[in-house]
């Protein structure tokens, strides 16, 4: 865990999510430290009419290669967590060419207690995590 959620104009191919999907992994394991794999990602397409991604006012330009990125994880520090979007950010353009304006993220936090990985058991409560 964490759990990744991509929100993203369709049209991109297998490949290209793939080497996404393994971009974002590759900044996890960098800034959160979990094992390899604790890998956890859900990809969602959009028409590009359907997704709406502004910029609160900042300047930032965004085109159809928008990546909205969605993160449950447990409690991270800052550091980490600025290090996680800036690991993300060279990944995604560094492997697929995704420009850091077009990359946006928001992390949720929540308790060992909100996390089943199977089987009908919370395993952080059980022990066998």
């Amino acid at each position: 865990m964490p759990m990744l959620k991509f929100d993203l104009v369709e049209g991109r191919t297998d490949e290209q999510i793939q080497t996404m999907l393994d971009a974002a992994h590759r900044a996890v394991l960098t800034a959160f430290n979990v094992p390899e794999r604790d890998r956890y990602q859900v990809v969602n397409e959009h028409k590009a009419s359907r997704m709406v991604i502004e910029d609160t006012g900042l300047g930032i330009t965004r085109t159809n290669n928008v990546v909205v990125v969605s993160v449950v994880s447990r409690e991270r520090s800052k550091q980490a967590k600025q290090l996680f979007y800036s690991e993300l950010c060279r990944e995604l353009e560094a492997s697929c060419g995704i420009k850091p304006n077009d990359v946006m993220v928001s992390i949720t936090i929540n308790a060992d207690v909100d996390w089943s990985f199977g089987n009908g058991a919370a395993q952080f409560i059980t022990g066998e995590l």
